[in-house]
């Protein structure tokens, strides 16, 4: 659970409440029940990250995947050594056949380009490993077919293949559209978008955050400065914020 806390920073209200969001999302809000039934099936389900651009959709992706259960062996007295991963794909940046290709692996000749077998990512995520797609609202209609299967299923085929595949990891998806819009325009499966809330969380943003807590912006700042700044990080910070108090 360090990773909620590592990742999500902010004495505001709305990052609190973002932090209680994301522990729900990795341990249920019975921590008796997660013990007793769902410590090693939360991968099962999907999770759907919303809030504007800039709200660190990635960061509470990264800590939801690195907080997965990890088995101990009681033989060995050990935990499971199997690396766990965590690899985004920004859909924007890819047209639609890169993403599949991405996504689900293609086969030598299934398209032009394809000079080779690959294995896309949800063959190769292992059972502790997370997929994360970045803005799923630009996914095509045909691949989100194809990912709708996946959710259902865990099994998927690779572009010009016929054997099923199995996807053992967990599914992250995250946008900054109203999915609920793009469903009424028939740019979005409903169907898709029903199993991907199944869990959702919604990152507030910093303009709100400032809003409820005029000493967040202070505390954001103080953070970036002693990341980017070292030794000169509380000089920094302190110069920033007493610009940005200045009147126009």
């Amino acid at each position: 659970f360090s990773h909620i806390f590592l990742n999500i920073i902010g004495g505001s209200r709305p990052a609190a409440r973002l932090r209680a969001e994301v522990w729900q999302s990795i341990f249920t809000h019975d921590i008796r029940r997660y013990r007793r039934a769902f410590f090693d099936r939360m991968g099962d389900f999907a999770t759907l990250i919303t809030g504007p651009s800039g709200t660190g959709k990635e960061l509470v992706a990264r800590a939801i995947a690195l907080s997965r259960y990890v088995p101990f062996d009681e033989r060995s007295q050990s935990f499971s050594h199997e690396p766990s991963s965590f690899h985004a794909i920004n859909i924007p940046a890819l047209s639609s056949t890169l993403v599949e290709s991405e996504l689900f692996g293609h086969r030598r000749g299934s398209f032009t380009g394809a000079v080779t077998d690959r294995r896309g990512w949800l063959e190769a995520c292992p059972p502790l490993g997370a997929v994360f797609l970045d803005e799923i609202g630009e996914l095509s209609l045909d691949v989100q077919v194809k990912l709708l299967r996946v959710i259902e299923t865990r099994s998927f085929t690779p572009v010009g293949d016929t054997k099923l595949q199995r996807f053992e990891g967990k599914l992250i998806a995250a946008t900054n559209r109203n999915l609920p819009e793009s469903i009424a325009a028939r740019k979005f499966r409903e169907d898709l978008y029903y199993r991907l809330c199944s869990d959702l969380i919604t990152t507030p943003s910093l303009a709100g955050q400032v809003r409820d807590t005029h000493g967040v912006l202070k505390e954001l700042v103080q953070f970036m400065a002693r990341r980017n700044a070292a030794a000169e990080a509380d000089s920094v910070a302190a110069l920033l914020v007493a610009v940005e108090a200045e009147p126009d």
